[in-house]
């Protein structure tokens, strides 16, 4: 009988306990790589990786005050005061004065639209964009194809929240 062939308990928990290390240090890895996927994806939508960041907070926790985001995100607190006034001046967060028992200031507290009015806010501007791709035979050439215009749907039944493509003949 090999070295090999001998094995006793505490190796058996020792190579459960590093399996489930790596298993766990495999699952941290794709968390990352899907939350930096979804920073990007936010950030072409929000036009700035912050509001991206303050997005992905407020949609976490929601009710969240301009100090508990900049605490939560990393980001500097005028930044973050910064992107809430221009972001609630664009209707993608909410804002109202959190209540409190005592006496003193009420600072606003943030919420995050839904992601699918989130994406029904920008599908005009890319519906528009893949028009003008899709016709720029027609203008460079002055001529028709016959092709029609590029319609986008965004369907936000609790069922199916998805987003198609489609061209309208």
């Amino acid at each position: 009988m090999s070295l090999d062939d001998t094995h006793d308990d505490a190796g058996a928990e020792t190579d459960e306990g590093s399996v489930r290390e790596r298993l766990g240090e495999e699952a941290d890895r794709a968390v990352e790589t899907l939350d930096e996927g979804l920073v990007e994806l936010l950030t072409w939508i929000l036009d700035t990786e912050t509001r991206a960041r303050i997005y992905i907070h407020l949609r976490e926790r929601p009710n969240s005050t301009s100090d508990e985001i900049a605490e939560g995100t990393g980001l500097y607190p005028s930044t973050v005061r910064e992107a809430l006034a221009e972001l609630n001046a664009e209707e993608k967060v909410t804002r109202g004065k959190r209540e409190s028992a005592g006496a003193g200031n009420n600072p606003y507290e943030y919420v995050a639209i839904p992601p699918s009015d989130l994406v029904a806010d920008v599908v005009g501007d890319v519906q528009d964009g893949l028009n003008t791709v899709f016709n720029l035979d027609d203008r460079l050439a002055d001529r028709s194809v016959g092709d029609g215009p590029v319609t986008i749907t965004v369907d936000q039944s609790a069922d199916s929240e998805s987003a198609g493509a489609e061209s309208d003949d």
